[in-house]
């Protein structure tokens, strides 16, 4: 069955970088539709960082909070999604996950419309 495993994380302080990985099983990220990584921050609602569309030349789009210092990417051999994170902010801190199969051409991807999604994993910013 399909999983996404993810790893990375983890606590630094304000202005420093974290990365995060999900590598995805009986799933190919190349194939399927919009994939991408989510967040839920303390208090506030699960909301969509960034995503990549592998149907239209890995488009991507992210949150505005975090054009510039995110960037997502996807590595076609490892079948293995990144998500880069600099110049980090307190507010960035949260549970983040990756997720795929979203909705086609990402069209409304902040609605979290994915199939498959990681156990997630937490970013702590200070």
């Amino acid at each position: 069955h399909v999983q996404l495993v993810e790893s990375g994380g983890g606590s630094v302080q304000a202005g420093g970088s974290l990365s995060l990985s999900c590598a995805a099983t009986e799933y190919n990220f190349r194939h399927g539709s919009c994939i991408g990584w989510f967040r839920q921050t303390t208090g506030k609602e699960r909301e969509g960082v960034a995503v990549i569309d592998p149907s239209l030349v890995y488009t991507t789009s992210y949150h505005d909070s975090v054009k510039g210092r995110f960037t997502i990417s996807q590595d076609v051999a490892t079948n293995t999604m990144y998500l880069q994170m600099n110049s980090l902010k307190p507010e960035d801190s949260g549970m983040y996950y990756c997720a795929s199969e979203g909705p086609k051409y990402c069209d409304s991807w902040k609605d979290g419309m994915f199939v498959y999604w990681c156990q997630g994993t937490q970013v702590t910013v200070s």
